[in-house]
């Protein structure tokens, strides 16, 4: 079962759309619900904020009854967290198995899961904010109109297009139209090397990265270790390791 999550609001705005708004912060009401011909839970996965009963009998009619959870008040509440760091509490120098199923918590740092990601993605179109933020207290943003991502026999390949400037700069654009690779499972563009390995991180690399945003948690600027850490080179460099950041997104209006 996928919990959305809202996080702090960011205080940047880009044309037409206020990241503030993108962010703001929603309580949701989380209301078991016993309901006939109702899916099972690794089916609902599929489904984004199912507003009633019927949302989930309608995705598919002929599954059992069971218990589970729908989001009354509303689709306005469809943000999606599914990358985030934040104090380097949690690995994430994990096997393919882990990335595609998810780890960490929701409530801090946290990989949704590129199964989960596929399955989000395939339903409806989303758009991508990508907030982040220095050890200074500085931050930015870049916003993607178009997010989606290929299922696993494509290699979990990333779709991004339409950026928006937030100060951060385009560092994902690179990596759009590639797979996604981990230490173990090796499917980026570099001919002499796996980047999982050589960057410490998982990735849509591609030979290797301008965003490396599940690399090694470091403390800022440090180059000891060149490109190893939690970075968006279009703001800070490939030695600089960024305090926090998050990868959100929410259906197109």
């Amino acid at each position: 079962m996928i919990h959305h999550r809202d996080i702090s609001a960011s205080r940047h705005t880009t044309s037409g759309f206020s990241s503030t708004h993108f962010n703001r912060n929603l309580t949701m009401k989380l209301l078991p619900v016993v309901l006939l011909l109702a899916p099972v839970l690794t089916r609902c996965q599929q489904l984004v904020l199912p507003l009633d009963c019927s949302d989930i009998h309608n995705d598919d009619r002929s599954r059992p009854s069971g218990v589970f959870t729908i989001y009354p008040i509303g689709a306005t509440s469809a943000v999606q967290v599914f990358q985030r760091r934040m104090d380097g509490s949690v690995n994430f120098y994990r096997p393919w198995d882990q990335y595609k199923t998810g780890f960490g918590s929701a409530a801090g740092e946290y990989w949704l899961g590129l199964e989960n990601l596929f399955h989000l993605t395939l339903r409806k179109r989303y758009e991508l904010l990508v907030d982040m933020e220095d050890f200074e207290g500085n931050q930015v943003f870049a916003r993607y109109s178009s997010f989606s991502i290929s299922p696993e026999s494509y290699g979990y390949r990333l779709h991004v297009s339409g950026f928006t400037d937030g100060g951060a700069g385009d560092s994902l654009g690179y990596h759009s139209g590639q797979k996604f690779s981990t230490f173990d499972k090796d499917q980026d563009n570099k001919g002499d090397g796996n980047c999982a390995r050589l960057r410490l991180g998982a990735f849509w690399y591609n030979g290797c990265f301008r965003a490396n945003p599940n690399g090694v948690y470091r403390w800022g600027a440090d180059g000891t270790v060149s490109a190893v850490g939690v970075e968006w080179s279009h703001w800070k460099g490939h030695d600089y390791s960024l305090k926090s950041i998050s990868m959100k997104i929410r259906p197109v209006q």
